[in-house]
């Protein structure tokens, strides 16, 4: 999806002459704070910043937002066409700084300043399943290598094409990582090269690729800065970065984005798919109207939908939860569900009672946390949510979020840490604890 981001001033005039001849060019932080306003360029995917459901998201647009409230000024945003773009806006003093997932490089240093990394990555070559796993470089000989042009994947092929003479490759000025990933997919082209997070990203929806190997070990990640200005926004950068790591915030944030996307199985991705295309359509419609009722995105309930049920309106769990929505015979009266294998009636149940769960999370506790909680609530019962939550100050983390409270999810099934809180059944109307829908089966 593509977004339109403001456009940054144009035509921005060197400061001495706006300021007459000689004058001293003010410290980068000070201009910025002057303007009241932190000019970024950056690049629309879902590894940086894209267009959501309720307006800007993205790791990078996160992390921006909040450096701009911490400097204490509004984020203006731009969108580069081309790589190139987000070195040449930098250089001319139309951006403050670049953030655009940037791995650091040695020939991009001639250029920018960078900041300090704040995400880990390496680059991995990509092929499609079926086509012959190359080792290394010298198995895609005779065939098309290609990668994005102004890109830290030529600088790596450069450095290998010490070690493999014969290495050739095309350097693309026109296309993206997401269009080349879609064009090894399709079979267009033979390999492509991109960052780690990238492909644990987009395998998700092109389940046919792999990573045949690591090009380089570990890159790191970073804003780039102008290298002809003072490092005053730099060291702010350092400040804010410095105090994410040490609240726990930057590792919320990347696990927010890239925390479910290591863990996939081809089978069920294959199977999601298919589904996908040939099921969801059906109870499309009745999703829409449950979410735009009780105030939830459509695709999250269908997403509940699939992760209990498949979609399978008469699917039966060996804890005797039913429906498309998998409702235990009290949730499915405390719904007003009377027929639990009618599609509608489970959607619709389903959607009241994930939003009655979400009334019961305590109300200092921000979104989108509240709503995973009430996810947990909905396939374990608030009771144990309740559970999970002493556990997790017990633990020294913070129960209000999300990414340290699913942490102590699987002690709830260790006795040492169960026997340490208050033993309680789930009230009547809520479902089973942990486990209690899986497996499924048709009804007969």
């Amino acid at each position: 999806m593509r977004v339109k981001l403001a456009p940054l001033i144009a035509g921005v005039l060197p400061l001495p002459l706006l300021l007459g001849g000689c004058a001293e060019a003010p410290r980068l932080l000070d201009e910025v704070l002057e303007a009241g306003e932190l000019r970024v360029i950056t690049r629309n995917s879902p590894v940086t910043v894209y267009q959501g459901l309720d307006g800007l998201e993205g790791p990078e647009y996160d992390l921006l937002q909040g450096f701009a409230q911490f400097l204490g000024v509004r984020l203006v945003l731009r969108e580069a066409d081309r790589f190139a773009e987000l070195f040449d806006a930098v250089a001319s003093g139309e951006a403050h700084l670049a953030a655009a997932g940037l791995t650091v490089t040695e020939e991009r240093e001639r250029r920018v300043r960078f900041g300090p990394s704040y995400q880990p990555v390496r680059q991995q070559l990509v092929y499609r399943l079926g086509t012959g796993r190359p080792a290394s470089f010298a198995d895609t000989q005779g065939r098309r290598l290609e990668v994005v042009a102004y890109s830290s994947y030529v600088e790596a092929l450069r450095r290998a094409r010490a070690e493999h003479p014969e290495l050739v490759w095309i350097e693309n000025p026109q296309a993206d990582a997401t269009e080349l990933l879609m064009a090894v997919d399709s079979g267009a082209i033979d390999f492509t090269i991109v960052d780690s997070h990238i492909f644990e990203t987009y395998r998700r929806f092109l389940p046919e690729l792999r990573a045949a190997f690591d090009v380089t070990e570990t890159d790191s990640l970073a804003w780039a800065f102008p290298i002809d200005r003072d490092d005053s926004l730099l060291l702010e950068a350092e400040r804010y970065l410095d105090g994410l790591r040490a609240s726990g915030d930057l590792a919320f944030i990347l696990e927010r984005y890239y925390g479910h996307k290591t863990r996939f199985d081809y089978v069920n991705k294959r199977t999601f798919i298919r589904s996908f295309q040939r099921v969801l359509p059906r109870y499309e419609a009745q999703f829409r109207e449950a979410g735009e009722r009780y105030g939830f995105d459509w695709r999250l309930l269908a997403a509940i939908g699939y992760q209990e049920s498949h979609w399978n309106p008469e699917a039966i769990s060996h804890m005797g939860a039913q429906g498309l929505m998998m409702l235990t015979s009290n949730t499915a009266r405390a719904m007003d569900v009377s027929n639990p294998f009618d599609a509608d009636q489970s959607i619709m149940g389903g959607a009241r009672y994930l939003a009655k769960m979400r009334d019961r999370v305590p109300d200092h506790v921000p979104e989108p946390d509240r709503t995973w909680m009430a996810m947990a609530a909905y396939n374990m019962g608030f009771a144990r949510l309740i559970d999970a939550r002493e556990i997790t100050r017990m633990t020294g983390g913070d129960p209000d979020r999300w990414a340290d409270l699913k942490e102590a999810l699987p002690l709830l099934m260790q006795r040492r840490w169960y026997s340490l809180v208050a033993p309680r059944d789930p009230p009547r109307g809520e479902p089973p604890p942990i486990g209690g829908h899986k497996p499924h089966k048709k009804k007969k």
